[in-house]
């Protein structure tokens, strides 16, 4: 017997960034400036929290939508800090990871043959999740002279305007683009205007270095028609504790929970107990982190400067995203990697627009980005 496996499926093809990662690890002596992670761990006081819950026998089930203190926390944080106004009760909504969220916005609010338009270059599960729910994918691409920017303009040469839902990532993965508040004005008006419903994944909000992180649900006539997500893997360095979250109007979050409800149930306890604590008491590490990945993303752009190699002044996340020296991104990238023993990921694997790039994170220690950078100008020179 085989297997019959769904079309939906055989569409997407494997990650791109799956493959230089088993790549690099069949090598020694590497140094991977291709994975999304934090190089530090989370908090000493969220990692005490989440030791005591498990100490004292709190391992059952939460409520689907999570933990009521931490939807109360999160309603105060991203007030606090973004400006932005949900209830706790019926307007957040706690997943396993901004990714689970993400994907249960596709299938609860994408209906089979709804166009889904995916700024591009994105963040890898963007369109296998638009596909996965039915939806087809219209690229937006973002171009380098724009600094990956989302224009009125390149919304409407690609079509958008007959578009369902726009999916936007800023910061971005893989760019490093960021967006000001005036910057998205445009993008909010042109969602208004022909009645778009819009998933802003703002997992990076807080790793925001040259100006503050403005959600575009907060302008005018936004709120109403946007999915926002975030979560605490990035600034908080919690990517294995899978803790996210998902933020709309009440009818979009009970209709994301009641297949939340069927699937995942709740998200992890653990976690939740550590989320809460980390929302209370850490951010002096969150500061402290992200000025450590500031001090790492100036000195891998001045390092490309110096190597002649053109990049964008990426102002977010923790990745550069500078032009191949190769006409084929992908050769570079393995081509690094054989001979010198740097992981990094060639544009490609991220969509329309990533072509003739490469994402390099600068997630990991200033050491070893030291040696990567000079292994990397050894290697184009």
């Amino acid at each position: 017997m085989t297997f019959d496996i769904a079309d939906r499926v055989e569409r997407v093809p494997p990650s791109g960034i799956r493959r230089f990662f088993e790549l690099a690890e069949e090598m020694d002596d590497i140094i991977s400036l291709g994975v999304g992670e934090p190089d530090f761990s989370a908090p000493w006081a969220a990692r005490e929290a989440a030791i005591a819950s498990l100490e004292q026998g709190k391992t059952s089930y939460t409520a689907n939508r999570g933990r009521s203190d931490l939807r109360e926390a999160i309603s105060a944080h991203v007030a606090d800090r973004y400006g932005l106004e949900y209830e706790a009760d019926d307007e957040i909504l706690v997943t396993a990871g901004a990714s689970e969220g993400i994907d249960l916005a596709y299938r609860a609010l994408v209906d089979p043959g709804d166009t889904v338009a995916v700024v591009q270059p994105c963040y890898v599960s963007y369109v296998p999740g638009s596909i996965f729910s039915g939806g087809n994918v219209l690229d937006v691409p973002t171009k380098a002279e724009d600094e990956f920017k989302l224009t009125y303009e390149a919304l409407q040469a690609s079509g958008a305007e007959d578009a369902d839902v726009l999916v936007l990532c800023y910061p971005n993965n893989p760019t490093g683009a960021t967006m000001t508040g005036e910057e998205l004005k445009p993008v909010a008006e042109f969602a208004r205007e022909h009645d778009l419903v819009v998933f802003s994944d703002e997992i990076y909000a807080d790793l925001t270095y040259e100006h503050e992180h403005t959600s575009i649900a907060t302008l005018p006539g936004m709120r109403e028609r946007t999915v926002v997500f975030n979560g605490f893997s990035k600034a908080y360095a919690m990517t294995g504790l899978r803790l996210g979250y998902a933020m709309a109007p009440p009818e979009a979050t009970t209709a994301m929970n009641r297949i939340h409800q069927y699937t995942m149930l709740s998200a992890p306890t653990t976690a939740q107990y550590a989320a809460i604590e980390a929302l209370r008491t850490c951010d002096d590490e969150v500061a402290s982190m992200k000025a450590e990945y500031n001090r790492r993303r100036n000195f891998v752009l001045s390092r490309f400067e110096e190597m002649g190699v053109d990049c964008f002044p990426a102002a977010g996340a923790f990745y550069a995203f500078p032009e191949s020296p190769w006409d084929d991104a992908g050769e570079f990238a393995e081509a690094l990697l054989q001979e010198e023993g740097v992981a990094v990921v060639p544009g490609t694997a991220f969509g329309t627009g990533g072509e003739g790039h490469l994402r390099v994170s600068y997630a990991t220690g200033l050491g070893d980005l030291k040696e990567a950078m000079a292994r990397i100008e050894k290697f184009i020179s």
